[in-house]
């Protein structure tokens, strides 16, 4: 590695010739503040908050853009640096909706810190301001009049998921974010991914709340109200209670949302192993009869939105499973509700997950396999810990507790289905048993497993080659997908998850500012949860998931047959553009 010799604030520094300033001061230990900069996504230095003095320049070089150079001599913290950011923050102000005591990202707010540490005087402009209305249309809610046109929520739309429905639109004073033709995003092609969310620094963007008609559900006595939580829900709420990311917080958080007056709480990996024993049925059905392949998996509902808008034509490669969430509802609207006489009508069923396209995913056709929706509320992370806040819980003093029966078993296989190539692999631990009508001498299938974008690999079972493909982000499904269409690649079984990294990596999850983004891991260390907890468990295969079998004996017969496709699958729109 070539280096070069620098100075930061007048200490010698030997660092990788070629990188930014703001790259070269975090190996110096120092932060320099940015609203805009999101690493290999947007580095665009608009923001101006970033600024810093390097001896010979002009003026002021903004640092998230501006190379290190051998003998180059940065100040970061002068009197006139310290007050050019606060001016800046001043002027990003004066334009703001300031509503902070009742701003959902307040506390988390980027700009919020900001102000804060630069003793920002918040009326030092003031003046017109633009005012827009809000859009409040789809599951993902945009408010202009917080946006601080940083493009972060663009680029994260158009250079990581290729999608590109939002973008600048008039000039000057007059400029805002939004769709095409200032359309509401849900007359477009959005997919409700809720990356744009998560890239946000400010309130600007924000999923739909929906926690007040679950509050609503929990006082009426008439109701009986259930909840499941999707497997990487506990690898990461944690975080909203100043745990460090890669936490297991499982006990407490069922022990918190027990407190919160549940009938129920139960484990999504249940309805994750469910889902691989259709899944893989299916799969293994279309092989031996000439069905449509490859087969692509169909539990991420982000990327079922966008095959129906992207690849129409493709939606017959899908798998017809219904995702985890909607499994679990069915199920506990058919055969709990059987079991127990409740009347469909009278149970509300919850799920908690780490993804904003799940709130699109309950109203979609043929998700009502008791005649009633299979889950009236999907909320994510971010709103069951507010839930959890609201109602005085003090989570870090929580002592753990267990999932309630009869859905409390869930194998490893279903654990991992929260990260990129958990849900593949899953699949292929069943699938392999199947084929070689033997166990399999070890369960990990490695070459599935990591952050990549796109990762492949074939496998011999029962003497056919059977290859498979990974894709997560929408970028690297389009590439994989064209790659497919155009005969320039030959796979049987396909997995992907519209999130980068998977639903570790969602649009719900817990809000972490850019400076952690930029230099952490978040996606593997999150993901590390959830493959901890398969190694250390008893079950790490789907199909020996004793409730399932239950489900299987008592009630469905057999993967795969009428009664499961009833309940347990669906049906898709072509959508197009």
């Amino acid at each position: 590695m070539e280096t070069v010799n620098i100075k930061i604030n007048g200490r010698d520094y030997a660092v990788e010739s070629g990188i930014t300033i703001l790259e070269a001061a975090r190996y110096a230990g120092i932060d320099i503040p940015t609203l805009c900069y999101l690493k290999e996504i947007n580095e665009i230095g608009a923001c101006r908050l970033c600024l810093v003095e390097v001896k010979g320049a002009r003026g002021p070089v903004t640092a998230c853009v501006y190379p290190v150079s051998e003998g180059m001599e940065i100040t970061t913290n002068s009197p006139a640096i310290m007050k050019a950011r606060k001016m800046n923050l001043q002027l990003l102000l004066s334009n703001h909706k300031k509503d902070c005591l009742s701003c959902v990202r307040s506390t988390t707010c980027e700009l919020q810190k900001l102000c804060n540490e630069y003793d920002v005087d918040e009326h030092y402009f003031s003046g017109e301001r633009t005012e827009h209305a809000v859009d409040d249309k789809s599951p993902i809610i945009r408010d202009n009049d917080k946006c601080i046109l940083c493009r972060r929520c663009v680029a994260a739309c158009q250079n990581m998921q290729e999608i590109g429905v939002i973008g600048a639109n008039d000039r000057g004073f007059d400029t805002s974010i939004g769709s095409y033709f200032k359309k509401p995003l849900a007359d477009t092609s959005c997919i409700n991914c809720g990356q744009c969310i998560v890239a946000c620094p400010v309130g600007a963007l924000y999923e739909r709340d929906d926690t007040a008609k679950v509050f609503a559900a929990l006082a009426d006595p008439e109701m009986h109200v259930a909840i499941c939580t999707a497997p990487s829900v506990r690898a990461q709420i944690g975080e909203c209670f100043g745990y460090e990311p890669g936490t297991d917080t499982e006990g407490k958080m069922i022990a918190a949302i027990k407190r919160l007056g549940f009938d129920g709480v139960y484990d999504m990996n249940l309805t994750a192993d469910l889902t691989i024993m259709e899944e893989a049925t299916e799969f293994l059905g279309r092989v031996k009869n000439g069905g449509v392949l490859p087969m692509i998996t169909s539990c991420s509902p982000g990327w079922i939105k966008y095959c129906e808008h992207y690849f129409p034509e493709m939606t017959e490669n899908l798998s017809t499973c219904k995702s985890p969430q909607q499994m679990f509802g069915a199920t506990y609207k058919t055969y709990y509700a059987q079991k127990m006489g409740i009347d469909p009508k009278k149970i509300f069923f919850v799920s908690a997950i780490p993804c904003t396209a799940k709130k699109f995913e309950v109203g979609r056709p043929n998700q009502a396999a008791a005649g009633v929706p299979d889950v009236d509320v999907a909320i994510t992370t971010r709103e069951l810990a507010r839930m959890i806040q609201k109602a005085g819980i003090n989570f870090r003093a929580l002592e753990d507790e267990k999932f309630d029966i009869p859905f409390s078993i869930g194998s490893g296989a279903g654990a991992i289905f929260g990260a990129t190539g958990g849900v593949m692999e899953a699949a292929l631990r069943t699938a392999a048993e199947v084929i070689e009508g033997k166990p399999l001498e070890c369960v990990d299938f490695n070459e599935v497993r990591g952050t990549a974008g796109i990762k492949r690999a074939t496998y011999k079972l029962g003497g056919k080659e059977i290859r498979v493909a990974v894709a997560s982000g929408t970028a690297n499904a389009k590439k994989l997908l064209t790659a497919v269409k155009n005969g320039e690649e030959k796979v049987d079984f396909i997995e992907i998850m519209a999130c980068p990294g998977g639903c570790v990596n969602g649009g719900g999850q817990p809000y972490q500012p850019a400076v952690v983004r930029n230099n952490v891991d978040l996606r593997a260390k999150r993901a590390s949860v959830l493959y901890t907890a398969d190694k250390n468990m008893d079950i790490r295969k789907s199909h020996e998931n004793s409730d399932v079998k239950r489900l299987y004996d008592e009630f469905f017969g057999e993967p795969n047959s009428h009664k499961a496709h009833e309940i347990l699958h669906t049906s898709y729109v072509k959508r197009g553009l």
